[in-house]
């Protein structure tokens, strides 16, 4: 038996440093559910290094998204945020990386998902109150906290 196996993981986080920390968690036997937006899914499915790709989806993706389920969610449709809010209700870790204001504004801000699902844990996020992420600027009161994780061209 894993550590985490009866733990459920949702993963809104798209790139690399929110799904390489939710794979941790799959590894360790969590069940983590990435929710991604139709049609194009995760921003990372295409980005292919050297025109690898397995499955028509990046390796990249392929790697970082191992041992995960798969669920389709418009976050700007009602009935799509229903669905997710009953994940939230079975839940015990949720894990996003956009920026910063994004989740209140869809209305999944921390304060209303403890009020769904009062045991959920507090969400692993790329930038946090903690004082070494506020010097580094990305912190919610850094200099550029926000930008977005990706270079802007």
């Amino acid at each position: 038996m894993k550590p985490l196996e009866n733990m459920i993981v949702l993963d809104f986080s798209q790139y690399l440093a929110g799904p390489s920390a939710a794979l941790r968690l799959a590894d360790m036997g969590a069940r983590v559910i990435k929710i991604e937006r139709p049609g194009s899914g995760d921003g990372s499915r295409q980005m292919k290094l050297h025109n690898l790709d397995s499955m028509g989806d990046s390796v990249l993706f392929q790697t970082i998204n191992r041992n995960k389920q798969s669920f389709c969610a418009d976050l700007k449709s009602p009935e799509d945020m229903n669905m997710v809010k009953k994940l939230i209700r079975r839940s015990d870790v949720m894990i996003e990386n956009f920026r910063p204001g994004v989740m209140k504004k869809i209305g999944l801000d921390y304060e209303t998902v403890k009020s769904i699902n009062p045991r959920i844990r507090n969400r692993y996020r790329l930038w946090s109150h903690r004082p070494m992420e506020q010097k580094t600027g990305t912190g919610p009161s850094g200099s550029i906290h926000f930008r977005a994780g990706m270079a802007q061209r």
